[in-house]
């Protein structure tokens, strides 16, 4: 089934999700509608609705040719009207177009759009005091982008992944990690998962996620994804990206998967150096670029290119503004024809060897198309400016890279947004992944695990009073003398007790000894504890895999859980 939606509203039907506003969820492509909507009489706190959340104005459907899809999702007529507006745009709106800026502090970067006319902002974890003030600034983004006449919505993203990576807390759902779902083995979840995050993230005025993370984990020798990843298994990671992507699709909001051509297998952290990948491009095919090849057959929009030197490709320099990765394999040989994104260029993976500025240039000569995250977006702005006066910088390069962004946004606007109802919401839907990608490694696979009282050793503050909580509803008491239950916080830790459970990884459980079990939960979220309990109870029993190799434990399924 296709990513690529088709999300462009009537205008009777457009009427009636303005007399709707945000006081209702609006109708949004989806193959099935969520179960996860509170009961009317639910008493779950959600942020103001006073402050609506503008979106774009309606166009009237294509029809014929104009309405044949383009491989990456726009329509034609769409791809033609973007390039009207690049033509109609001067040299300083075309530069600012493909800039996502990043911003400090907690209130609208307006100046950016006045300014600079930046095509979007990505909102980080120490932009966000409280939901209601998101939602707040991206509604005031979204009325200055539409008072300085963008007829397209803005492009506003977040990191957004769930697990380790959310920038946006309570009230919003809290998802386990996405390995979570790699141990579920079930696309299906994977698509639920994905419609509920996007929903809430569309009801804050969000129009871009960057997720799912595409990255197939190499183990414990991958520090900067581990459980990001879906698991060791390039199938097993296509096939959950492939659900999640539709997930977004149905919700209305643009994903980007990332990050190409696979973080997953380099020993470094792209935030802190250039990692180096050593395989050669034939290993990628069969491993990394799985994924990311996979998302391209079903039509995908955007995908985000990293700061990662592949030897076999373009030796000492980052895919990210390498014209060897992104024009001769990612569009030449996987045929990819949507937006590229860079990772975020502020990175030392990228910035240190060229400056942020100077970085943003050379990706857009390599063939990216959105700019993400420069480390001030007035001096990106300023260079692409000068690399356009003096020739380096083809204008219709320029002009491609900003189409592009536009007829994305064009083709994704979905209409109005979602009522803050749907804002944590989905909390029956994350215990579901939870319990479902919970692993019994070694122990009894059904009946109680632990007695009537349980000591809670290991894991952090946090994990242990949720732990207690969740015990404590179910009926156990928490102290001393009771069933150890130890709980290894890191991948690569381990420990012993009656009952071991890996809240990340699952690595650390082959040098940890239990007497009654090993268990591997992929997430530290309310949900995650209470599917734990509930299998230490024998109230529920876990059907996940491991979806990783994990050193000294057998390969084969413990407790035959294929096909659970």
């Amino acid at each position: 089934m296709p990513v690529r939606s088709r999300r462009l509203v009537t205008a009777r039907a457009w009427s009636l999700a303005v007399l709707l506003s945000l006081s209702t969820a609006c109708g949004v492509a989806s193959s099935g509608s969520s179960t996860d909507e509170p009961a009317s009489g639910s008493t779950k706190p959600a942020p103001s609705a006073s402050t609506p959340v503008p979106t774009a104005r309606p166009r009237p459907k294509p029809t014929g040719t104009a309405s044949a899809a383009l491989p990456w999702g726009p329509t034609r007529a769409e791809w033609q009207r973007a390039q009207e507006i690049v033509a109609g745009m001067s040299a300083e709106e075309k530069a600012g177009q493909v800039i996502v800026a990043g911003y400090q502090g907690t209130e609208a970067p307006l100046a950016s759009l006045r300014r600079h006319h930046v095509g979007g902002v990505i909102v980080m974890g120490y932009n966000v005091t409280s939901a209601d003030q998101v939602r707040s600034v991206n509604a005031a983004l979204h009325k200055e982008a539409a008072s300085q006449g963008r007829t397209w919505p803005l492009l506003i993203g977040v990191d957004q992944e769930g697990g380790t990576v959310a920038r946006v807390k309570a009230p919003l759902t809290e998802f386990p990690t996405y390995m979570t779902l790699g141990a579920a083995r079930d696309p299906e979840l994977a698509r639920k998962v994905a419609r509920a995050s996007g929903q809430e993230l569309r009801a804050l005025g969000f129009t871009m996620v960057f997720a799912p993370d595409a990255d197939v984990t190499a183990g414990p020798g991958d520090p900067a994804i581990g459980s990001r990843s879906a698991g060791g298994d390039p199938t097993l990671v296509t096939s959950i990206v492939k659900g999640s992507l539709r997930g977004y699709a149905d919700a209305g909001i643009l994903a980007v998967p990332k990050h190409f051509p696979g973080h997953g297998s380099v020993p470094a952290d792209s935030h802190l150096s250039l990692p180096v990948q050593h395989a050669s491009l034939s290993e990628l095919k069969q491993r990394d670029l799985v994924p990311f090849a996979e998302a391209v057959k079903a039509g995908v929009s955007a995908l985000m290119v990293a700061h990662i030197d592949v030897r076999d490709v373009d030796p000492g320099t980052p895919s990210s503004v390498s014209s060897r990765m992104i024009q001769d394999v990612l569009r030449g040989q996987l045929g990819f024809q949507g937006a590229v994104v860079t990772y975020a260029l502020e990175m030392a993976g990228v910035a240190e060897k060229y400056g942020s500025a100077e970085a943003g240039v050379r990706a857009l000569l390599a063939g990216a198309d959105i700019l993400l995250m420069p480390a001030v977006a007035a001096d990106t702005h300023a260079a692409i400016l000068a690399a356009l006066r003096t020739g380096r910088l083809p204008e219709a390069r320029l002009d491609d890279a900003a189409a592009r962004s536009i007829a994305l946004m064009l083709h994704e606007d979905a209409g109005a947004a979602p009522s803050t109802a749907v804002l944590g919401a989905a909390e029956a839907t994350s215990y579901a992944a939870s319990l479902r990608g919970l692993t019994v490694v070694s122990g009894a696979c059904e009946g109680a695990l632990v007695g009537k009282r349980i000591t809670i050793a290991g894991g952090r503050t946090q994990d242990r009073e949720r732990l207690t909580e969740a015990a404590r509803k179910a009926g156990l008491s928490v102290g001393a003398d009771g069933d150890v239950v130890r709980l290894l916080s890191a991948g690569s830790s381990s420990g012993s007790g009656d009952v071991v459970v890996a809240l990340d990884t699952p690595y650390g459980l082959a040098r940890s000894s239990a007497s009654t079990a090993r268990i591997a939960l992929f997430g530290r979220t309310e949900g995650a504890f209470a599917a734990l309990v509930d299998v230490l109870t024998g109230k529920a029993r876990g059907a996940g895999r491991l979806p990783v190799h994990v050193e000294g434990l057998p390969s084969t399924p413990h407790c035959d859980q294929i096909g659970s």
